[in-house]
């Protein structure tokens, strides 16, 4: 399941916990994504991974996939938190072939990441 958490209104960010489906996506994801797109023009994403990627199913990879190509150009900033050394680097390396800004971040720096994300500090 995907929860949405509460932030400034210029980001939307989630927190992923157990099974993560193609429903949490339409329901929860997308809106979110699409109000942001409506308000700002622009995606600032966080996600917090409170669950092994194994635990998404492949609808929630594929509705994950169609809203970052549907929104190619809107990504400005986007942050995946998690203790995965892989599932970091691999974020790092995502700014290379999209548009937009990715940067991974360990759960203990959460703060850090919220403040990325929001535009309030750049990192060095």
């Amino acid at each position: 399941m995907i929860h949405q958490i509460d932030t400034t209104d210029n980001i939307v960010a989630f927190r992923a916990l157990a099974e993560v489906t193609k429903d949490d996506f339409l329901s929860v994801v997308i809106p979110a994504v699409e109000h942001l797109v409506k308000q700002t023009n622009e995606i600032n994403f966080l996600l917090v991974l409170d669950t092994d990627l194994e635990n998404f199913t492949a609808g929630a990879w594929l509705e994950d996939a169609l809203l970052g190509i549907k929104h190619l150009g809107k990504w400005k900033r986007a942050a995946i938190i998690s203790d995965s050394e892989d599932i970091i680097s691999f974020t790092n390396g995502f700014s290379y072939v999209v548009p937009g800004e990715f940067h991974g971040f360990k759960k203990i720096d959460f703060n850090k990441a919220l403040n990325w994300v929001e535009g309030n500090i750049n990192l060095a």
